[in-house]
């Protein structure tokens, strides 16, 4: 973890314009340091200018301590270094207060102006010195000298606290950036997460409900058969025995079914090619993606219905009862698993449906095939106002049309349902011929 700008903020504790108290004490100690030295500085300067030692002291204190704010105001610092330098005083000064300009973030002309008024100060008045002391004959060196050594002091107290100061101010505003672009990245890897858990999340839903439309779909239809069968073999029970034999057989092949369908789709959820066992390793945005794709194995291998198995279908439920009448329309071809298994979903449903709500009633079920899309139609009559298995009394969970139109929407298609003029139920869907080749027109098949 990254120390973010405001615990940087709340970490300052120093007085007035200083960010910890060990840059105040330091600030004192080198204004301390520069008020002795131009305060010492000041005797011979007040000899030579013919003022009291007292005044000339008393100023060199005063200046030198301007060293003090050198970090709120480092033009003023360098200013007064640059006016005392005719003096001979305030050496450490010029040299902090050049290097704490160079290290600021003013702009760079302003400092380059400083640092060449200072050059050019330090260059003539040391110039002027080394003359003053050549004529009388304090140094005994050709004309040469003067300018050499004019130049090199004045270099030697400029280029380097120059140097340095831009160097530091530089690696000073890089680590700032650095931490800024870290303190970005935590921002921006704590709102991934928070997405990564949403997304998986939702994942998780999707999962539930897609295994809860699976669920209804595997189950209902046979249970429903089952039940009906059940009742008519109750009424048939004393009248008929071997029709009684025959609707108990048809209980038992179609339970046998049911539980197979349910045993091959709760072990394609159970393999998942070892999840369970990675789960605590495995990142929880990756935990929805790899269910998903475990629970839809099936559909992507081919197993499950496809309309090749509609004929058995409608034979069972014409076993139970039920008149029903098929018709096929277009070359019948394949198509994609996903396609094929969402057709036959919607039909069983519907059939499901008038077992539960219309038994009794007449029932036709048109399938279409078409270039680019394949249509299906389920409509039953009005239901008698009696048979042997309205007596059944199904329950309905009301999520049969859900199931059946988000399954549909899914690949693109279109789903109507309602009630006839007739006052019987027709269930309408339009399914594109290839996934994702959007919403085809909702037109049913007639």
């Amino acid at each position: 973890m990254t120390t973010t700008g405001e615990e940087h903020a709340s970490a300052r504790g120093g007085p007035w314009w200083w960010a910890r108290r060990r840059s105040a004490v330091f600030d004192c100690s080198l204004a301390a340091v520069s008020a002795a030295e131009c305060a010492l500085e000041g005797y011979p300067f007040a000899q030579d200018a013919g003022v009291p030692v007292a005044a000339g002291m008393l100023f060199g204190l005063l200046a030198g301590s301007v060293l003090l704010v050198r970090r709120k105001w480092p033009i003023a610092v360098v200013l007064v270094s640059i006016a005392i330098t005719p003096a001979q005083m305030g050496f450490l000064m010029g040299i902090v207060g050049l290097y704490t300009l160079a290290a600021s973030e003013l702009p760079r002309r302003i400092i380059g102006s400083l640092a060449a008024m200072q050059l050019v100060g330090t260059l003539i008045v040391t110039f002027v010195r080394v003359r003053q002391d050549m004529v009388r004959g304090d140094l005994d060196l050709g004309d040469w000298f003067i300018p050499f050594a004019a130049i090199t002091t004045s270099l030697g107290l400029t280029a380097p606290p120059l140097l340095l100061g831009m160097y530091v101010g530089a690696r000073r505003r890089l680590m700032e950036s650095l931490r800024e672009r870290a303190d970005s990245l935590e921002r921006e890897l704590q709102l991934l997460a928070e997405r990564a858990e949403e997304r998986a999340e939702w994942a998780r839903g999707e999962e539930r409900t897609r295994i809860a439309r699976e669920m209804h779909d595997v189950v209902a239809h046979r249970v429903s058969l089952m039940v009906v069968h059940a009742a008519a073999l109750q009424a048939v029970a004393r009248k008929d025995p071997e029709k009684a034999v025959r609707n108990a057989a048809l209980v038992g092949d179609m339970g046998r079914q049911a539980l197979t369908e349910l045993r091959e789709m709760l072990g394609v959820l159970r393999s998942g090619d070892g999840i369970g066992e990675r789960s605590a390793s495995v990142p929880l945005a990756a935990v929805g993606v790899a269910a998903a794709a475990a629970a839809s194995r099936a559909v992507e291998e081919g197993e499950g219905p496809c309309l090749s198995e509609l004929d058995v279908l409608i034979g069972q439920s014409a076993a139970a009862g039920m008149v029903v009448d098929l018709s096929v329309e277009g070359e019948v071809r394949g198509y994609a698993p996903k396609i094929e298994q969402t057709a036959y979903r919607v039909v069983q449903e519907a059939l499901t449906n008038v077992h539960k709500h219309a038994a009794g009633a007449k029932t036709y079920v048109r399938l279409a095939h078409r270039v680019a899309e394949i249509a299906m139609q389920v409509e039953n009559g009005s239901p008698p106002e009696a048979s042997s298995a309205s007596s059944a009394r199904l329950p309905s969970g009301g999520n049969g049309l859900v199931g059946m139109r988000e399954r549909v929407v899914a690949l693109g298609g279109v789903f109507v349902s309602g009630p006839t003029e007739a006052g019987g139920f027709r269930v309408s869907a339009v399914i594109p011929a290839e996934e994702g080749a959007g919403a085809a027109a909702g037109v049913s098949p007639r």
